[in-house]
C-alpha cells in the first residue's frame, strides 16, 4: 500500500518538479548560448540530435516489446505529427526567448493547464457538466488564465526586482552581449509573448496526442526515442537551409557546447521522458499543473545567470494565470473525488440514490 502510494504520488510529484527545473535551465542555457553568438537554428538542430542520440540506446536496452497496434500506418503518422508539434514548440519557444526572456516564457507557460483542459474537452478526454460547480470553475479558470497571459504579453511595466548580480553573469561566463553585426533580433516583449502563446498552445496539443499514443503503445522510452529521431530528421533540412554559414555550425567555445549538451540531455531527453511517463500514469492535466513553479525558478536563474530584471507585468499576469490554473486544478480534484465515490459506493444502484443526492447538493 505504502509502496503503491509512493510510486503513484510521491515519485511523480518529485519528477515533475525536476522536469520544471530542467526546462527552465534549458531556456536559460539557450538565452546564454545565443547571446554568445550561436545561431538559433544551430542550437535547435544540435539539441534535437543530442536528444535522439541519447534516447535511442535507452530505448533498445529498456524496450518493453509490446505489440504494435493493428493500424501501423496511422500509429506512425501520429508519431510524425507529434514530432512536428515538438519541432514547432522548439522553434517558437527559442524565437520567443530571442525576443524576450526565460521569465516571460515561464509566466506564459501557465497557460498550458487552460489550453490542455480546453483541448481535453474537445477530444472528449474531459467531461463538462454545467450543473456541477467543478465544471464551472474549470471553465472560469481557463478564461482567467488566458486573460492573465494577455496582461503578461501586453503590459511589461516597471522593474520590480533589478538584477542584484550586475557583474555575476560576465564572471560566470554565461552571458555576453551579442557580437556586433549579429542577426539576433532586438528585444520585443509582445513578439516574444506571442511566440510563447503559440508554443504552449502546440505544447498542450502535444500532451493530448502523446497521451493517446501511449495508451495505444505503452512503451514510453521507445516512443520518445522514435519521436526525437523523426524530429531531428524534420529539423535538419529547415535549419540547414536557414543557416547557410558554415562557420556558424562550428562550436569553438566549450561553454556553448556544454549549454547545448545540457539542453539536449536535460531540457529535451529527460523532460520528454518524464512528461510521457507522467501522461501515462496521471494524465495531461496533472502534468501541466506544475507550470507555475517555473516562474520562481526562471526569475532566480535569469537574475543570476543572465542579468534579467523582473517586471511588474510578469508578476501581475503570473498571479492572474496562477489563480485560473488553481481553479482548473480544484475542479479536476473535485471530479476525481466524485469518480472515487462512484467506484466505492456503486452509485448506479438505486439503493445509493440518497447518497448520490447528498453529494450533488454538497457539490453545488
Amino acid at each position: 500500500m505504502e509502496r503503491s502510494l509512493f510510486y503513484k504520488d510521491v515519485v511523480p510529484f518529485a519528477a515533475m518538479i525536476a522536469a520544471e527545473c530542467a526546462t527552465v535551465g534549458s531556456n536559460t542555457g539557450f538565452k546564454a548560448a545565443t547571446a554568445r553568438g550561436i545561431s538559433y537554428y544551430v542550437f535547435t538542430l544540435y539539441v534535437c540530435i543530442i536528444a535522439a542520440t541519447t534516447l535511442v540506446p535507452f530505448a533498445i536496452i529498456f524496450h518493453k516489446s509490446p505489440e504494435l497496434p493493428p493500424n501501423k500506418i496511422s500509429f506512425f503518422f501520429k508519431i510524425v505529427c507529434l514530432s512536428a508539434l515538438g519541432l514547432s514548440c522548439q522553434l517558437l519557444g527559442n524565437k520567443g526567448l530571442e525576443y524576450s526572456s526565460p521569465t516571460l516564457s515561464s509566466a506564459i507557460s501557465n497557460l498550458i493547464p487552460a489550453f490542455t483542459f480546453i483541448m481535453a474537452v474537445f477530444f472528449r478526454m474531459e467531461k463538462i457538466d454545467m450543473k456541477r460547480s467543478s465544471s464551472i470553475v474549470k471553465i472560469v479558470g481557463s478564461a482567467v488564465s488566458i486573460s492573465g497571459a494577455l496582461v503578461v504579453v501586453l503590459y511589461k511595466g516597471p522593474i520590480v526586482i533589478s538584477n542584484p548580480y550586475s557583474h555575476g553573469p560576465k564572471e560566470l561566463g554565461l552571458y555576453q552581449n551579442p557580437p556586433l553585426g549579429s542577426s539576433h533580433p532586438q528585444p520585443n516583449w509582445i513578439m516574444g509573448g506571442l511566440c510563447f502563446v503559440f508554443q504552449y498552445l502546440s505544447n498542450s496539443f502535444w500532451y493530448i496526442l502523446q497521451t493517446q499514443i501511449i495508451k495505444i503503445y505503452p512503451d514510453e522510452v521507445s516512443v520518445v526515442a522514435v519521436y526525437y529521431v523523426i524530429q531531428a530528421v524534420l529539423t535538419a533540412p529547415i535549419c540547414l537551409i536557414a543557416e547557410t554559414e558554415i562557420s556558424g555550425w562550428k562550436l569553438t567555445n566549450p561553454i556553448s557546447f556544454l549549454l547545448i549538451l545540457n539542453s539536449g540531455l536535460m531540457g529535451q531527453s529527460f523532460v520528454a521522458a518524464i512528461h510521457t511517463w507522467g501522461l501515462n500514469l496521471k494524465g495531461p492535466v496533472y502534468v501541466s499543473s506544475f507550470r507555475p513553479l517555473s516562474i520562481a525558478i526562471a526569475a532566480a536563474m535569469g537574475a543570476i545567470l543572465l542579468g534579467d530584471d523582473l517586471h511588474l507585468g510578469s508578476i501581475i499576469g503570473a498571479i492572474i494565470i496562477s489563480i485560473g490554473f488553481y481553479g482548473i486544478l480544484w475542479g479536476k480534484a473535485k471530479e476525481e473525488e466524485w469518480k472515487e465515490l462512484e467506484g466505492v459506493c456503486g452509485l448506479e444502484s438505486s439503493s445509493k440514490a440518497p447518497l448520490l443526492q447528498y453529494y450533488r447538493v454538497e457539490d453545488a
